[in-house]
């Protein structure tokens, strides 16, 4: 009866079921399909022999990861600027979204509504570029402007101290757009009438914010937190390897889980070490939004993912 009903169902709603089609079919291609390639975390792979026909090693290609010396520094950056990441643009993607919200300039808002998404399009080589040409200790636009006024050129790509600060900026810079979006669009669903009834009970413009808009986007706030909690142990790859390049002087203020694999996979061609991070950084995600799911529901229980 349950397979009647199931096909029954797959009939009634066809047209649903095609809509959602391709999202299955990507997922299921890109995402399900390939991890039957963990096997290669355990083996000792090699051309010849192909991942069925490598030798299988165990956990060696663990213990060599750990043993490295570098396990405990990648986590480390990859879950500290991820968190520093997480807080900084959800305060200014909430924050831009209250100011563009509250703007009285319907064009105006457009206009600074457009400026701010436009870099969540621009691909991370060109930002990349943008970096070098910012940075560059002999024609770079800092190190121009310092010497036209007198001070002396600074060699922001071999000071590793600068550049937490500037990954941070990159990353609101190339986000907060997106964000912010969301958020306003969750603000513009709020019920205008509590906006009215505080307004006629004498609350400034801070009170409103505070007290009415603030706690209405609370449940899409937890929810995109713990969205980018779920990827918390995952760097993101594109703007640390398009920013910092193979530059080793900045390794140790900025490695992080992924640029790590792959230079083991890239310049070592370590397939195994490689595969047995890839294993390790997504069990470790897996874990910290279990933990972080947990301490949610015992909090607040309707903002939960389930």
């Amino acid at each position: 009866m349950r397979s009647k009903g199931l096909l029954g169902d797959l009939l009634r709603n066809r047209s649903l079921y095609l809509m959602i089609l391709p999202a299955f079919v990507f997922f299921l291609v890109f995402c399900y399909v390939p991890m039957a390639g963990i096997i290669v975390a355990f083996k000792s792979y090699s051309y010849t022999d192909g991942i069925a026909g490598s030798p299988w090693v165990g956990l060696d290609n663990f213990q060599f990861f750990f043993e490295s010396g570098k396990a405990w520094l990648v986590t480390k950056n990859t879950v500290m600027y991820n968190f520093i990441f997480m807080i900084v643009n959800n305060v200014l993607e909430l924050t831009f979204a209250i100011i563009l919200f509250e703007l009285a300039g319907k064009y105006f808002k457009r206009f600074l509504q457009s400026v701010i998404f436009l870099p969540y399009f621009i691909s991370w080589v060109v930002a990349g570029a943008i970096a070098y040409n910012m940075f560059n200790f002999e024609f770079g636009a800092i190190n121009t402007f310092l010497e036209s006024i007198g001070l002396s050129p600074v060699n922001i790509y071999n000071t590793p101290g600068y550049w937490p600060y500037i990954l941070v900026y990159f990353s609101a810079w190339k986000t907060v757009g997106y964000g912010t979006v969301v958020y306003l669009a969750s603000i513009s669903g709020i019920d205008t009438e509590m906006y009215e009834a505080a307004k006629i009970d004498g609350a400034s413009l801070m009170q409103r914010i505070i007290h009415i808009t603030v706690p209405s986007v609370m449940p899409t706030m937890i929810i995109l937190l713990l969205l980018k909690v779920s990827q918390i142990a995952r760097g993101d790859f594109g703007m640390f390897y398009q920013l910092i390049g193979s530059n080793g002087l900045l390794y140790d203020k900025t490695d992080v889980i992924d640029t790590f694999s792959f230079r083991a996979l890239l310049d070592l061609q370590e397939f195994g070490m490689a595969a047995a991070v890839g294993v390790y950084q997504s069990v470790l995600c897996f874990a910290i939004i279990l933990l972080t799911n947990v301490a949610v529901k015992k909090v607040r229980n309707e903002s939960a993912l389930f």
